[in-house]
């Protein structure tokens, strides 16, 4: 489970992110939030299958920047470990 932060609207980012990821094996972790930043890491998932099917580092940011733009417009920065 995502580490939560004093923010609900990024706390709601971050528990669909973290469905999605966690659908290939990969979690979200140290969550740091100093508004307008957020830093969070990621481990990917494995899956042998269809390793195209793990997000990537690059994708996590992107689905991250989309949702908070949407739920928490002054999360403007997103910096994906």
């Amino acid at each position: 489970m995502v580490q939560m932060t004093a923010d609900d609207k990024v706390n709601l980012v971050l528990e669909n992110i973290e469905k999605m990821v966690a659908s290939e094996g990969g979690t979200l972790n140290d969550v740091e939030l100093a508004p307008p930043a957020l830093r969070v890491g990621y481990t990917p998932g494995v899956n042998e299958e269809c390793p195209e099917c793990v997000p990537t580092v690059d994708a996590v940011q992107r689905f991250l920047l989309m949702s908070l733009r949407i739920h928490a417009p002054e999360i403007t920065e997103v910096e994906v470990i």
